[in-house]
This record gives C-alpha cells, structure tokens and sequence, in this order.
C-alpha cells in the first residue's frame, strides 16, 4: 500500500494530439501547430492532454475513511461482523478489515470498489432488501458517506501484509525512537565533489544526494523562467512585462535578490500564502452536511491570516494564536480583537448536523484535535479515537487526554447567525471591540438595559396576575433571561416600539385599580426609559468566530471504541507523549488546557512542529516536501528523502524567529531552485519522481493561480483586499439550499483574487472545483492535481473564459500603430513572459486573419470582427498548456 500522502507519480510530458511536443520543442511546435491547425477548438482539445498526475493520491480517502466511515462500522456492525476472538461472525461477513469488505459472506462481495449500486453494503444499509442494521436504518447523511467513498474506490488502510502489524501493547519509549519523534540534529553541510555548483549550504545537501546517486543536475532556469516561477510561487501571479523585462536587464549580482525582496514586501505575498495555510485549516463559509448552514463571519480568520503571513508574524506565535489566543495577554484593544479572530481556527470545521445529537460534542472535538494535530504537528491523532493507534505510539487514553482540552471548551461558531431551520442553536460569537472604550461603553449600556428589561417583566407579570391586558405583552415577546436578552437583541428605535395600553377588569376593587393604574404608569415610564436608552445605543460590535473556555473545565472519559454512549474512566486533560521531549506539560485546573497544548506544539522542543512547518514551506516550493506525505510524518508517512537537510531547515527556521519570508527567502535563492526543468532521459529513468531534485519539476498552477492569471492577463484582476464576504450578505436560505451559483463567483462581477471568493461546502465556485480546489471539510496539505474532459470543456465554452478573452483582445487592440506581428509578440508577452518564435508569430497572424474571414459571415462591424477574431486567439492562448504549467 502506498504509504498515506505520497503523491501519484507526475508524467512530466505526454506526446500531445499534435505530436511530440516534450518540453525541448515545446516552445516551437507546439504553439505553432495548435493555431494553424483547425482553429479554437483543436487548439484547446489539445490542453486535455497536458501534463499531470493520473493517480489520485490516497491520503484524502484514508482521511474520509476514518472521519466518516470506520467511527460508523465500530458502533453500528462490528458487534454483529467482528473477527474479534470470542464473536461469531454473522452470515459469514467480516466488516473489520478491507478484504473482509472484498471477500464479503454469504451473499457476496460486500462492496464492489468504484460501484456502489453494485455494492450489497450499500444496497443493505439503504434497508432495499437486505438491511442493516437491523434494528434502525442509518441516517441518509451516514448512507450518502458511504456511497461517497465506494465511488472513490472504497480506500481503507484495514489491511496486512504491505503496512507494518499493529502493536499489540505500546512503547512509548520504544516509539520515541522513531525518526520523527527525535530531536532535529546539527549537522556540517557534507562536503561534495563539485566544489563550484552550490551556492548555499542547501545546495551542499542536495548535491551530496545527487552525487551519491551518480545524477547530475541540469542547467540553470533562463531569466525569464525564472522570474515567472518565483513570482508565482510568492505571490500567485505572473509577471508583467515590465517586471520581466527589468530583470532580464539588471546585470547587478543582487538581480535575484532585489527581485525576492519586492516579492516577499507585496501585499499579494500574504494572499498567496495564506491560501496555502487556509487549505491546512479547513477554511469554509457554511457548515455543509445537508443544512449547510453559513458562517456569515468565517472571513475575518481568512483576512487575520493573510495579515499573519504579511507581516511575518512568528510562526510560533502564529499557533499560540490560533489555538490559545482567548488566553494569551493583549497590549491593546485591536490587539485583543486578532487575538479572538485567530482562535476561529478550532470553529471552522464541518459539524454534525443536530447537536442534539449525542455524538455531536464528540465530533466536534474529533475535528479540532485532527486540525490542531495534523496541521501543525503532521500527526494522526485522530486515529486513536476508537482504538489505540495502530502503526503510530499513541494510546486511546492519551487521545482522550487530548479531547479533554477541547470538551472543556466552548466553540462559538453560531452557523448561519442564529438564522435558519432552528436545527443549529445560536452558540455565539465573539464580539469584537473595535475602538478603544468601546467595550465599556457597551457594557454599560447592557447592564442599563438588563434592568429596565427586568423591570418592565415585574410589571408586566404584575399586571397579569391583577387581570389587566397590556396591548404590548413583552413578557410573551422576550421570554429570554433580561441579561442574555439585552446582550442579543438589537437596538430598537423609538418608532419600532408598540404603544402601551393597560386594561382595567370591571370585577376589579378600588385598591386593585388604583394599584394597575400606578402600575400602568410604571410600565409607560420604563418604557420611554428604554426607548431612550436604544435611541443612543452604541454601534454593535463586529462578530468573529472562535472559541474561549468553559467555566469549568472538566477531563474527558474514554468512549469505549469511540462511542460516546459508552463511556469508561476519565483520563486527566494532556498531551501526546511520544512527541515530548522532557516533562509533559502541567494542565492548570482552572483553565481548559489549550494554552498549555499552545505552548507544547510552538515549543523549540517539540520535534515535529518547526520540521512539519519548513517541510510544508519547501513542498510548496519545489512541488513535493523532503518528506513526501506533509501530512503524515508517523509511521504510514513517507521517510525523509534529505533527513539531515530537513533537519537543518527546521533549526535555522527556530534561529531565525520562526521566520516564514526568511526561510522563503532562503530557498528561492539556492541553486536548488533555480534549475531549470529539462527533461534528461537517463536522469528520468533513474528518478521519475525526481526526489533527488535533478530538475526543477514542472507542475500545473493551482485553481487559484490559474483563475487570477486569466484576470490579470486580461487587465481585469482587482489586487484590492476584498472586504467582507458575500456568504456573510446572502439570505440564509440561499447559502443552506446551495443556491449561491457559484458560477457566478468566477466571471468578471468578482475581480478580486480567489482567496476572496465565498468557499461554501458543497457549493465551491466553478473555476476552482474544476481544477481541483481542496476540500474545506479536510486538512489539506498538498492539492491533488487531476486532468479531466470539464476542465477542457471549461477552457473551451465557460462564460469566464470568453469574457476574460474578449478583455484580453481588448487590450491588446487598445494599443495603436501595432501590426499583427506586434500584437502577437504583445501577448506572448503578457501571458507566457516569452517572444513567440518566428513560426509561431507567422501562424498565430494567420490564424486571426482566418478567424476574420470566419466572422464576417455574421458579422458586419468591422469593430468587432476585429475584436472577436483577436477574442479567439486570446482565448487559445489562456487555454494552452504552456499557459498553465510553471517551470
């Protein structure tokens, strides 16, 4: 079995529908051919079979696997379809390993992988015929789980022979010895044979490998691939031409490092990275799961995070933050507001549906330790929830121990704003203070008007109980405590409030109507005091999700196999032990332990976070991490291809301060990076995957790059922050039914970058899905990069690609006194930072004279024939492969 995370081998270049156009003769051939050819659509029929993955990697079904399915075959067939000693197996069907799923009993194959109307699992917990259980049919949520993960091959890491025997009792000494629970090591960067290649300490490593393996790298990148690489790598975005064209000409020795420098100080350097953090933390603007209820504020943790990684905020402090920062000191009010915002972090994950659900806490605590963990630690804690972990040293009772952090913690994350189907309870928000004194301010008004509430239900209640009618009724209006009420109603204006008329009973005594009278003039008078106080209420403060600590915080008991109807002994709240180096940390008793979990995964000590970290930053810059699996560094996780270079990275990322641009910076300014991507042919023979980095692998930019550099060729892309979000100003009803149209999200109405774009689950804009946007429900550390028929069909007819194509021709005509040779070499310019050759700049002029005699048959604006024919080659060129992929 392929060890969990390892990506798919990459074919780097096929043969295309127009012959061998490999990346020696790319540049040629290939762009002239697709134009002369046929036209648009041969052209972009070509893109289908551009370079990329064929294999999905497994890490995201392993993961669905154990979130969604193993917890429901533990509580709900494992009685029945155990091969536990001492259990007799039902009808001869074994559920508790993947060939038990295969072999099936009786009646045949449980499931059929890939097929699930073929699969007799399915079929049975759908009760259409066969049923299970028995007792209860599963929720449609559960059976749909299930479909989905028989459709995506039904992967299961319940299986021997290829994976290591799970232990039967843990060493937690043992374990520890285990490469990525041991300190990082200093080492002297080794001494090689090439004494004149490396110009860092980074390339003596690499080449020591490459050495040692009888490879030799390739030449170095040209100027121009090179500034286009790096600039899409920093900020997500092609040069212009200008930028381009400054580098190729600055001969200073510090060319390359001017060129980082700008890069690393732009804003766009924070949209770019912060991307890559949000698809760690499960970023998303609605719940999913059948409500899908919106989180209306989810964008303020996306804004703190473009924020963090802008200004370079302490990787370290960064986590704190995130996991703690209700608890950490603030120096000001702003400070305190980033501080809550971080900690929506642990909100942001999918929830079960009801949480009057009995596993509903439980669930919620399972997804925070798995985000904390894996994102942070690359650690599958999460594992151990039902079992003691079975490859990794990490008992059930110290995942409880963990759980018990979070079960004394209060996630506020109030889906859809207290709107909605009444499923989801308003569970709160942060407020935010925003100006000095305003915290005050509103306090004061608040316990104001708790009392006049308070007051106003005494005489209301009184007035009832003598018989008089108030016209008003507040105590049937606001049946709320007066502190919660006054906290969660909004202001109300003067005009809003009812007028009062107090009715008194003809049975009623003298004493009784003078007392209802004075009680009538009681009320009118607290209620002109209230309508005073609303009128000058102070503005509300913004909301931010996240989370803060219960009163009293409590340990976790162990639910037996994950059960949480069926609980053991409680476990005192901690951390996971194999992955401390020294004493464990000290839980105050008084707090939920989150501070404490904070402070032992930013810790120097700790021996995965700083290695996890620098491994994510090199992944993302070399297309694959030292360690393969980046979200796994236990023992199904790939082993370290350079352990002794990670090793280094990891403590000069520590030295520097927890550094994100400097260790960025570091990098793209080795040797290492600058190669350029040369297929060699002995080279590929000895190494496909090129994990001895001969070469710079080429890879197709992600959804989002792709998407913002068809806005910025077309001269239509907004570099503005965008404010806000469209979930948080969409009814309710639109965001729970998924009727956002997300096709909407990508044309010219939004300009901005796609970070800003709305991610709903189960609603993800078209631009994006297509080409394989993460899954906000997962911790996501490497994008699975799949070539299928829609993503052509898009390039070819989305209404994006048409409009951004007319936008691009349009800027090219705008530009007068240019021939068509001209504006050809314009383009290639703006879009592939390169001149066309001499053959491609001849075809592609033939081919807009042709699309001209084309048009005129339905067209007799000579204006926009112009337009439409330049429209087509445009759109071609944003289509083609070349357009796509870096080098």
């Amino acid at each position: 079995m392929r060890r969990n995370n390892a990506p798919a081998r990459r074919i780097a270049w096929r043969d295309s529908a127009v012959g061998g156009a490999g990346p020696a003769n790319r540049k040629g051939a290939v762009m002239a051919r697709w134009l002369v050819t046929m036209g648009i659509v041969a052209s972009l029929g070509w893109t289908t079979f551009a370079a990329a993955a064929d294999a999905v990697p497994d890490k995201k079904g392993i993961a669905f696997f154990e979130k969604r399915i193993r917890p429901v075959l533990v509580e709900s067939c494992y009685e029945c379809h155990s091969t536990k000693e001492g259990s007799k197996l039902k009808g001869g069907l074994a559920l508790d390993s993947r060939e038990g799923l295969l072999q099936g009993g009786k009646t045949g194959p449980a499931i059929v992988p890939g097929s699930p109307e073929d699969s007799l699992l399915i079929e049975a917990i759908r009760h259409d015929g066969l049923e299970m259980p028995p007792e209860k049919k599963l929720p449609a949520s559960v059976i749909a789980d299930f479909v989905a993960w028989v459709k995506m091959g039904a992967p299961d890491p319940r299986e021997g022979g290829k994976v290591p025997a799970a232990k039967k009792e843990i060493d937690i000494e043992a374990g520890r010895q285990f490469w990525a629970f041991q300190p990082p090591k200093a080492v002297e960067p080794p001494s090689v044979k090439d004494k004149q290649w490396s110009k860092t300490n980074v390339d003596k490593f690499v080449l020591a490998i490459l050495e040692k393996n009888k490879l030799k790298p390739v030449a170095d990148a040209d100027r121009r691939t090179w500034i286009r690489r790096v600039t899409l790598d920093l900020v997500g975005l092609i040069p212009t031409p200008a930028e381009v064209d400054a580098f190729v000409n600055d001969k200073s020795p510090q060319a390359a490092e001017t060129v980082v420098d700008r890069l690393l100080a732009s804003p766009q350097f924070g949209e770019r990275w912060g991307r890559h953090w949000l698809d760690v933390a499960r970023f998303a603007e609605s719940n999913g799961n059948t409500d899908n209820v919106s989180y209306p504020h989810a964008w303020r943790y996306r804004d703190y995070v473009i924020s963090a990684f802008n200004s370079d905020k302490p990787f370290d402090q960064f986590i704190r933050e995130q996991l703690a920062g209700d608890l950490l000191p603030s120096e000001n009010t702003k400070q305190r507001d980033e501080l809550l915002v971080a900690t929506g972090f642990l909100a942001l994950g999918s929830k079960p549906r009801a949480q009057n659900n009995p596993d509903f806490q439980m669930d919620v605590v399972a997804e925070q330790i798995e985000v904390a963990t894996t994102g942070f630690m690359a650690l599958t804690v999460a594992c151990a929830r039902c079992h003691d972990h079975k490859f990794d040293p990490i008992p059930t009772s110290e995942y409880y121990a963990m759980a018990g952090l979070f079960t004394s913690t209060d996630t506020l994350y109030s889906a859809g704003g207290g709107q909605g189907n009444g499923r989801q309870k308003n569970t709160g928000f942060h407020e935010l203070n925003g100006e000095p004194n305003m915290a005050e301010v509103r306090q004061k008004h608040t316990t104001a008007l708790a009392k006049l509430l308070e007051n106003r239900q005494k005489v209301t209640a009184e007035l009832k109980r003598l018989g008089a009618v108030s016209k008003d009724k507040p105590a049937d209006k606001n049946k709320q405590k007066p502190k919660k009420a006054a906290k969660n109603q909004p202001p109300v204006k003067p005009e809003d409030m009812p007028a009062v008329e107090v009715k008194v009973p003809k049975n009623a005594s003298p004493e009784e109507t003078d007392k209802i009278k004075q009680l009538g003039e009681d009320l009118r008078h607290c209620m002109d005091e209230i309508k005073e106080l609303q009128s000058n209420a102070p503005p509300a403060g913004e909301l931010a999700m996240g989370v803060r600590d219960l009163k009293k915080p409590n340990d976790c008991q162990i639910c037996i196999r994950g059960d949480s109807k069926n609980r053991g002994v409680s476990v005192p709240r901690g951390v996971v032990s194999v992955a401390t180096i020294g004493e464990l940390p000290k839980i105050d008793p008084n707090q939920s332990g989150r501070l404490e979990l904070a402070n032992w995964i930013a810790s120097p000590n700790n021996p995965l976070t700083a290695r996890v970290a620098a491994n994510r930053v090199w992944q993302h810059l070399f297309g694959r991490g030292l360690v393969a699996s980046v979200d796994n560094f236990g023992e199904l996780g790939e082993r370290a291809s350079h352990p002794e270079l990670l090793d280094q990275l990891a403590l000069q990322f520590v030295r520097d301060g927890w550094s994100i641009k400097k260790l960025v910076r570091s990098l793209v300014l080795t040797r290492t990076y600058g190669l350029a991507s040369t297929h060699v042919a002995k080279s590929y023979e000895a190494d496909p995957d090129n994990i001895h980095l001969w070469r710079h692998s080429p890879h197709r930019m992600d959804s989002d790059q792709i998407r913002d550099a068809i806005l910025a060729v077309s001269g239509q892309l907004d570099l503005d922050s965008m404010s806000g979000s469209i979930v948080s100003k969409s009814p309710e009803e639109v965001v729970q039914q998924g009727r956002l149209n997300p096709a909407t999200f990508s044309d010219a109405s939004i300009r901005h970058r796609s970070i800003y774009l709305p991610i709903v689950r189960n609603a993800m804009p078209e631009a994006l899905e297509l080409f394989d946007a993460p899954d906000p429900s997962l911790v996501i550390g490497v994008r699975d990069v799949t070539t299928v028929p829609s993503q052509s069909l898009f390039l070819m007819n989305s209404q994006f690609l048409v409009q951004q194509s007319r936008h691009f021709s349009e800027r090219l005509l705008a530009v007068g006194d240019l021939g068509d040779s001209a504006r050809v070499a314009m383009a290639f310019r703006i879009a592939l930072n390169r001149e066309p050759s001499a053959k491609e700049s001849a075809e592609s002029t033939e081919f807009v004279k042709r699309s001209e005699s084309a048009i005129e048959a339905a067209e007799k604006n000579k204006e926009q024939i112009r337009v439409r024919a330049w429209a087509a080659f445009c759109q071609a060129l944003l289509a083609s492969a070349e357009f796509r992929y870096v080098e």
